[in-house]
């Protein structure tokens, strides 16, 4: 069977779609691999990533589109050129809208670093750390139009020890990120095929 296409969409560094691209040499029976990226920061090193591994690259700001749907409607067509079947959302720092949510239907994952529904939305670290929790941990979910509201797929758990800076407890979560996305992805694609 041939693997799942898969866009990753990434606005920051992209250390999870590196996860996602170095996945079918680490495991050959990964179910799916990564055929489009998509960004909306051209100048983010997750655009840069994937042009080293040679994978198309949409990156292109949605300041340039009148709305977001415009700026969605552009993306899909780029998404149908290279017949992308999943998205992964891997660090992007957007709402999805119904142009893509109607496009993929269940079929757009999230990661988040927090064990949902604790801690939702961009500053799910930080917000760990004001409240004095003495865990987090990691978020795989299908998207729906919420913050980070969809269906949980799967989950870890990170512990925060006392004294913990924000960026060590990130590096932290990062490392737990980078082996359960590729899990979920696999997990989520592999159910989508048997029902096919």
């Amino acid at each position: 069977m041939e693997p799942v296409r898969l866009a990753v969409f990434a606005s920051g560094h992209g250390s999870n779609l590196q996860a996602l691209l170095d996945e079918p040499r680490r495991n050959p029976d990964w179910p799916a691999r990564v055929v489009a990226v998509v960004s909306d920061k051209p100048g983010a090193l997750a655009a840069t990533r994937a042009e080293k591994a040679g994978v198309p690259v949409f990156a292109k700001s949605p300041r340039t589109y009148p709305d977001k749907p415009a700026f969605e409607r552009d993306v899909l067509r780029f998404l149908h050129e290279h017949g992308v079947q999943w998205i992964a959302l891997a660090g992007y720092m957007r709402l999805v809208g119904d142009v893509l949510l109607t496009a993929y239907p269940n079929r757009i994952l999230n990661i988040h670093p927090s064990l949902l529904p604790h801690f939702p939305g961009r500053h799910a670290v930080q917000d760990a750390l004001a409240a004095g929790a003495k865990e987090t941990g990691v978020t795989v979910h299908l998207v729906d139009d919420g913050i980070d509201t969809g269906p949980i797929l799967l989950q870890a758990r990170v512990a925060i020890p006392d004294g913990i800076t924000e960026e060590d407890l990130l590096a932290r979560i990062h490392k737990v990120e980078h082996k359960l996305y590729p899990l979920a992805v696999s997990l989520a694609v592999a159910g989508w095929l048997r029902e096919e």
